[in-house]
C-alpha cells in the first residue's frame, strides 16, 4: 500500500522540495528528508512532526546509502543537478529503487540519458529526468497529442507566464547552465543539439483565450528539447516564453516567489501551448494552471506513484511521455492542471 511506502526526497527543504513533501504526505506516501544542511533539514522536519531527517552530501556515497535505506524511491529536487544528479542517481542504483528528478538543466538531462541508460536498463530499474513542469510536462502534452502520429515535423511549446519570480535553486542552475555553455544558447533542429551566439527573436505567439496573441522571446529552449526527441520522431522543438517573464527571469533584482495561498502557491499563472506539425496538418494540447514550482510536485509524485505500482511502460531512462500514459497521466493532473488535448 502507498501508505507504507518511503519515499526519500532529496532536497527535501528547498521551494520545490517543500511542495514535493506536501504532496506526498497527501498521496499517502512517508517522506525521508534528506539534503545537504542539517539544519535545514531539522527545520522542516519540525514542521512536520514524525518524519525523518538524514543528512547526506552528495560528495558522500555512505551518507547517501543510509539516507536511502528504506526507501522505495528517490526524488531529486536539489539544483544545480550538475552537482546532485548523478550521485543521487548512483545511490538509487544501488538500492535498486526509481530514481526521479525536476531537474530543467538541459545539459544535465542530456547526461542522464547518455550515462545511465544501460545501466539502469540492466539493472531493470527506472530513472525518470525532468519530471517536473520544464520538461515533464511538455513531454506529455506533446505525446498527447501525437495521437496516432508516429512521426511530425515540428513541436512549438509557448510558455504563457503572467511571470516569472525565480527561486534560488533556478538562480543557481542558470548561473551554471550559463558557463556551461560559455554563454550560448541551446537550440534543438536537425535532430540535434546545437549551440548559438545570435539573438534569439522576438516573436507574436497566439495562445489559446483568454491569453491571445502575445510576444514572445523565440528559441527559449527548455528541457522539452531533451525530453520529447528522446522518444518521439520529431527532427525540430521550438520553444518560446512570453516576454515578461523572460524579463523577470534575468532581472538580478526580481524577487523569490513569494506565497498568496493556503498551500504556498505565488500569484504566477501559466498556459502551456503546445503544437505539433505533420505536413500541412496540426494538432494542439493546452495546460493551464497557478505556479510552475508548486505544479512540479504533482507530476513529480504522480511519476514515482505510477513507478511503484507497476504502470509503466519501460524501463530503464525514459521521459514521462514515454514511460507513462500520457493522456491518462494528464487527466489525473487535475485539479492542479487543466488540459485540453486536440488531436
Amino acid at each position: 500500500m502507498a501508505s507504507a511506502q518511503m519515499v526519500a526526497v532529496y532536497g527535501a527543504y528547498g521551494h520545490t522540495g517543500r511542495f514535493v513533501v506536501a504532496q506526498l504526505l497527501d498521496r499517502g506516501f512517508v517522506p525521508v528528508l534528506v539534503g545537504r544542511d542539517a539544519e535545514k533539514l531539522q527545520a522542516i522536519a519540525a514542521s512536520h512532526p514524525g518524519l525523518e531527517a538524514r543528512p547526506a552530501s552528495v560528495d558522500d556515497p555512505a551518507a547517501l546509502d543510509r539516507a536511502l535505506a528504506g526507501a522505495a524511491a528517490v526524488i531529486n529536487c536539489a539544483g544545480p543537478f550538475v552537482n546532485t544528479a548523478a550521485p543521487v542517481i548512483e545511490a538509487a542504483l544501488r538500492h535498486g529503487i526509481p530514481y526521479v528528478d525536476v531537474a530543467a538543466e538541459i545539459e544535465v538531462n542530456v547526461d542522464t540519458f547518455a550515462h545511465f541508460s544501460d545501466r539502469a536498463r540492466a539493472a531493470g530499474t527506472v530513472i525518470v529526468p525532468a519530471m517536473a513542469f520544464y520538461g515533464g510536462l511538455g513531454d506529455l502534452l506533446a505525446t498527447a497529442a501525437m495521437g496516432d502520429w508516429t512521426a511530425a515535423d515540428e513541436a512549438h511549446i509557448a510558455y504563457g507566464l503572467s511571470s516569472w519570480h525565480p527561486t534560488e535553486g533556478t538562480r543557481a542552475a542558470g548561473t551554471v547552465s550559463g558557463k556551461r555553455r560559455k554563454g550560448r544558447y541551446v537550440r534543438y533542429t536537425n535532430g540535434k543539439l546545437e549551440y548559438h551566439n545570435d539573438a534569439r527573436p522576438t516573436l507574436k505567439w497566439a495562445f489559446p483565450d483568454p491569453m491571445g496573441t502575445r510576444s514572445v522571446i523565440g528559441e527559449f529552449t527548455m528541457a522539452d528539447a531533451v525530453t520529447i526527441p528522446s522518444h518521439l520522431s520529431i527532427p525540430d522543438v521550438y520553444n518560446y516564453m512570453t516576454t515578461e517573464a523572460a524579463r523577470d527571469l534575468w532581472d538580478p533584482d526580481t524577487p523569490a516567489p513569494s506565497a498568496v495561498d493556503e498551500q504556498g502557491r505565488s500569484s504566477q499563472t501559466f498556459l502551456v501551448d503546445v503544437v505539433v506539425r505533420s505536413g500541412g496538418a496540426e494538432r494542439r494540447a493546452v495546460a493551464s494552471g497557478q505556479d510552475i514550482y508548486a505544479v512540479s510536485a504533482p507530476l513529480a509524485v504522480e511519476a514515482v506513484a505510477r513507478i511503484l505500482a507497476g504502470r509503466t511502460h519501460t524501463i530503464g531512462v525514459a521521459s514521462a511521455g514515454e514511460i507513462f500514459d500520457a493522456a491518462d497521466f494528464l487527466r489525473t493532473l487535475a485539479p492542479h492542471v487543466s488540459v485540453e488535448v486536440h488531436p
